[in-house]
């Protein structure tokens, strides 16, 4: 059974979500890969993810550098796993054909932006008939006024 995720964000950006999902990740002892919408979306997240905070580590690769198969979180534009991920992350509405071979799928989309929105919700009838006929589990977030997470479905 995989679970399977929907953020969506209204109060923080992916720049400020997304590094945390993964340290959360990586202390269950989880690989990630994050599977980006284009070239120029996965470079800027490299860089962000070496800047982000001064006092954090957060290992990382890209699919573009040598050895993608050693990296604890690698950042992707394809659906291919090289590292052997557990948790899979889904920013610019990107699609997933199989949720099967994950722990968890976590499908990120800025609510300010009308096209994401509609793509999330496209994802969301996708991922409830997989639910249904694969017995994965599907949960939607939203941040509150506080920027907290709150289960809504």
């Amino acid at each position: 059974m995989t679970e399977i995720l929907f953020y969506h964000l209204e109060r923080r950006p992916l720049e400020q979500v997304l590094p945390t999902l993964l340290e959360k990740s990586l202390e269950r002892g989880w690989r990630c890969v994050v599977q980006c919408g284009s070239a120029e979306r996965r470079d800027a997240l490299d860089a962000h993810l070496w800047t982000y905070n001064e006092a954090s580590f957060l290992p990382h690769g890209t699919e573009a550098q040598p050895v993608p198969e050693r990296q604890p979180v690698l950042l992707a534009t394809t659906e291919a796993n090289p590292n052997g991920a557990q948790v899979r992350f889904l920013v610019d509405a990107v699609p997933l054909a199989d949720a099967a071979p994950y722990v968890r799928v976590v499908h990120l989309f800025d609510g300010r932006d009308d096209e994401q929105v509609a793509a999330a919700r496209e994802r969301w009838r996708e991922a409830k008939a997989a639910a249904t006929a694969q017995g994965h589990e599907l949960t939607y977030w939203q941040q509150d006024e506080n920027g907290r997470w709150v289960r809504k479905a």
